[in-house]
């Protein structure tokens, strides 16, 4: 049996190198997003950064020092409403970065400009970009402070928040822009969360399978040895016998399900097997938090 060596942690210089990167990184994606795909497609997908769009196109004001306009303020807000320094240098990073990238970029171009390729690409690079931030514990600041802000004195949960402002701004890129925009606008939110989940979570979903067997220690010593994966012992009560039995529960990666169904098929044709997806699986043999 292959005897795994345990992953040590990183230390903590290595860490917050680790998580600077990924939120310079990050915001230099969602910054290079926003000038090649969203702005020159008046994509006002809601945040700062769709604010600063349709001031641009309105009063023509520099989207970067928009930007900075609101989110400097909000996160000095937030320290003074919110408790302390909660947020931390890292998403003072963020808030700050970001910008500079797009003052720095605001002549870069890719050539064309077509509204629902701006919304796809503009999303997939904005969902990226914060997925990476994310990873780190940092935020970009913008809507989702105002939204912690409302949340502690109104009592308005912090999904709702963040979808009032971003649909106010979606909305409001509506009036400005035309209907179609506004559309295009809502296709790149959608893209941007599922974006981000892929960041959070992966694209390699594992599988977690759930056996019921009459031969359970035999099915249990196999996928120890032949798998190599751990199994646990849940309790179940059949509603059809009337008895209690256990349900082995394995989880493993998606290349190693018909493998695991051949071995519980060689030991009991007539198991009952169920195997889900799992989105994502912190722990021994998998990836660490």
């Amino acid at each position: 049996m292959k005897v795994r060596r345990r992953q040590m942690p990183p230390s903590r210089l290595m860490q917050g190198i680790i998580d600077y990167t990924y939120i310079l990184s990050g915001s230099a994606i969602v910054a290079m997003a926003f000038n090649l795909f969203l702005l020159p497609n008046k994509i006002a997908s809601g945040g700062v950064s769709g604010l600063s769009t349709i001031l641009a196109y309105v009063f023509g004001f520099e989207p970067a020092f928009t930007q900075w306009s609101f989110n400097i303020p909000l996160f000095i807000i937030g320290i003074i409403l919110l408790g302390g320094f909660k947020y931390g240098i890292k998403t003072l990073v963020g808030t700050a970065f970001l910008p500079l990238v797009v003052l720095v970029t605001r002549n870069w171009s890719v050539g064309f400009e077509d509204p629902l390729l701006g919304a796809l690409f503009g999303g997939i690079g904005v969902g990226l970009g914060l997925g990476l931030v994310f990873r780190a514990s940092a935020s970009t600041g913008g809507t989702d402070l105002a939204a912690q802000i409302i949340q502690k004195y109104t009592g308005v949960s912090l999904g709702a928040g963040v979808f009032m402002m971003d649909g106010f701004i979606v909305i409001t890129s509506g009036v400005v822009f035309g209907l179609e925009l506004a559309l295009y606008a809502l296709i790149s939110l959608f893209v941007t969360g599922k974006t981000i989940d892929v960041v959070q979570m992966g694209v390699g979903y594992a599988k977690v399978a759930y056996i019921i067997s009459n031969h359970q220690e035999d099915v249990q010593e196999r996928i120890l040895n032949e798998i190599d994966r751990g199994v646990t012992r849940l309790s179940g009560y059949g509603g059809y016998t009337e008895q209690e039995r256990d349900v082995l529960m394995c989880v493993v990666n998606q290349n190693e399900v018909t493998k695991l169904k051949q071995v519980v098929q060689k030991v009991d044709p007539k198991a009952f097997v169920v195997v889900t997806n799992a989105t994502e699986v912190l722990g021994e043999g998998f990836k660490r938090a």
